[in-house]
């Protein structure tokens, strides 16, 4: 495998584009009018209209939130991939569309506009938005903005602005693309993402679009994204609240020109592989730009009685939230460690339990067996001061483990959260 640029266009035959057309700005009495009327005003500014196209129809897959309250484009979403097939992308930033006023029928128009922009069908797209709930979405700024997009989609560039198209947040991109042989042939998986604040785990991701131009049968791609999703991006917390429009959708169009994949034989397992390296560097990237966040925390949980005792236990601990504070101070409480594996309901031995902290500077272990050791206070807090931080945690009770990835808690956090609607 071999990690490449160019991000949802580096596969065969997507391409990509995203544009400003003023989702969250208004020159209309109503609140619901386009506000951007030059070419220049499309171009510059904080993008707020991605697209992302292929040039044949694509194999497609999905997962979505686990909330109750979804937002009206995951339900269109999931009525135009009942045929398990999709086009293209049409996604917005600056309104999530989720418990707002004909929220049903605008995601819909969303599509209609890509649609009539492409000369495909509506059925053809996947509908995506994030921002702001319970807000009426600018629905007639983005039927004015969609085919001017349509006109900028590239190739080279094109995931740029798309991935920044989406960013609501977030303080930087997150893209990515790898190839790896299949079958003979050079399969590429390319992805963007966009996750900062109001991510927690259990949910499908926060927004997340895959492109592939691997040959793969639906049902296989399907069990593939339904695999990876549970040991990626749902061990990912930030702030404890999983979104409404939590989505993650994966296109694939067959251009790599490999033999079809239809079993779960090797090139299957190739696949995976592939994509679950992707899945996972973008979820350790939404971690470690966690809202306000200045660090990545991982916390590792080996030798557990099972994978679903170490994640229970792993999450418990990057999700509390007086672990987050001290990993914020560099503070090597490792108490309080303790206590959040202890109230995760998991299965362990405290008095089993090693932890150390470490960093790119080393490690350092500050509980044996339960319970505290002499430790020079000064190194643990420069191991902590570093900007990708493990918590290492040994049960010594079996043979499996997993790791999940979440942030510091900051004052930042409060402050982006105290005004986000306002």
């Amino acid at each position: 495998m071999k990690q490449i640029s160019g991000g949802v266009t580096a596969p065969i035959g997507f391409t990509a584009g995203g544009i400003r057309c003023g989702v969250k700005k208004s020159a209309g009495a109503d609140g619901n009018q386009p506000v951007v009327s030059s070419m220049k005003d499309y171009l510059s500014g904080k993008k707020d209209l991605a697209m992302i196209l292929s040039e044949r129809e694509c194999t497609a897959a999905a997962t979505y939130t686990m909330n109750r309250v979804k937002a009206a484009p995951l339900y269109v979403t999931m009525e135009h991939l009942e045929d398990g097939v999709a086009r293209g992308v049409i996604a917005n930033s600056g309104n999530a569309n989720a418990c707002a006023p004909e929220g049903h029928e605008n995601a819909e128009k969303m599509c209609a506009a890509a649609a009539a922009a492409t000369g495909l069908k509506p059925t053809d797209f996947v509908v995506a938005s994030t921002g702001v709930i319970g807000q009426t979405l600018n629905i007639a700024a983005i039927e004015q903005g969609v085919p001017i997009l349509a006109e900028q989609m590239k190739r080279e560039g094109g995931s740029d602005d798309a991935a920044r198209a989406i960013m609501t947040t977030d303080t930087e991109k997150k893209e990515i693309a790898v190839t790896v042989p299949i079958g003979g042939s050079t399969v590429t998986i390319g992805a963007i993402a966009k996750g900062s604040g109001m991510i927690h785990p259990n949910m499908g991701t926060m927004l997340c679009f895959v492109t592939s131009d691997c040959a793969i049968s639906q049902e296989m791609l399907n069990d593939a994204l339904h695999e990876i999703v549970p040991r990626t991006f749902n061990r990912v917390t930030v702030d404890g609240d999983t979104s409404t429009n939590d989505m993650c959708v994966v296109l694939c169009n067959g251009m790599a020109g490999n033999p079809l994949i239809e079993w779960k034989d090797d090139s299957y397992t190739v696949f995976v592989r592939a994509l679950h390296f992707v899945c996972e560097e973008l979820a350790k990237a939404i971690a470690g730009d966690g809202e306000g966040a200045t660090r990545l925390v991982t916390c590792r949980v080996a030798e557990a009685r099972s994978e679903e005792s170490a994640e229970r236990l792993a999450k418990a601990v990057v999700g509390s939230p007086l672990v987050k504070a001290a990993m914020f101070g560099a503070d090597a409480n490792w108490g309080r460690v303790l206590c959040a594996m202890g109230y995760s309901k998991a299965p362990f031995r405290p008095e089993y339990v090693d932890v150390k902290f470490c960093s790119d500077l080393g490690e350092i272990l500050v509980c044996r067996h339960g319970a505290g050791v002499d430790f020079d206070e000064d190194r643990a807090k420069s191991i902590l001061s570093r900007d990708n931080v493990v918590i290492d945690v040994c049960l010594r009770e079996g043979e499996h483990e997993a790791s999940c990835w979440g942030c510091d808690l900051t004052y930042d956090y409060v402050k982006i959260n105290g005004d986000y609607r306002t």
